[in-house]
């Protein structure tokens, strides 16, 4: 593959070119890398460690996918799954449960007036108390806390987890009052949890 992409190119196509050569997949920061190192014009070429970076870099790319996934599932050429770690190109399957369910993170990704309205403040105002317990080292703890399920009575599995992942996301999604701070954390807990819960 060439080193650049090619600039007359949609950031859609650019990750699409990319994620044909990867046929296992790929987690969100290493496709981030791959468009920077190849010097895709669409992305931000800033640090990540920018709270306001990150979340629009995040969000362009998710724009991209989504986008992507429509597209391909319209041609009947493929489809995109797209997960917190895990996002990977899929053949086409008629009748995948993933696109006839109502998905509020679409609809959310493919509104880029959420984007324009996110300024440094909202991305600031993140839950203080999961953050402060994420860099305190207590990451799974501050997931399910934040998730209600520090002390849920049966034994948690991913399917548990996802249930009410999107549970959280329906209720806090901006477009019925929730937060965009809130929802990043939401997703954020959802990558800690898969990484503890998800298949070894």
């Amino acid at each position: 593959m060439n080193d650049e992409l090619d600039p007359s190119l949609d950031l859609c196509e650019h990750v699409h070119q990319l994620l044909l050569a990867a046929p296992a997949g790929m987690g969100e920061y290493q496709l981030i890398q791959q468009l920077k190192d190849r010097h895709c014009s669409h992305i931000p070429h800033l640090p990540l460690t920018d709270k306001l970076v990150l979340f629009r870099t995040h969000f362009l790319l998710f724009n991209a996918l989504y986008r992507l996934r429509e597209r391909l599932w319209a041609e009947g050429t493929g489809f995109v799954r797209i997960e917190p770690l895990h996002i990977q190109l899929l053949p086409y399957e008629p009748g995948r449960a993933e696109l006839a369910e109502h998905d509020p993170l679409r609809d959310y990704y493919l509104d880029l007036d959420q984007l324009r309205a996110t300024d440094e403040r909202d991305v600031e105002t993140l839950l203080a108390s999961f953050w402060t317990r994420m860099q305190g080292g207590e990451e799974k703890r501050a997931a399910l806390e934040l998730f209600e399920l520090d002390d849920a009575p049966q034994a948690l599995s991913l399917a548990i987890i996802k249930h009410r992942y999107r549970q959280l996301v329906s209720q806090h999604h901006p477009d019925r009052g929730g937060s965009t701070a809130r929802l990043q954390s939401i997703n954020k807990a959802m990558e800690i949890l898969e990484r503890y819960y998800g298949k070894p």
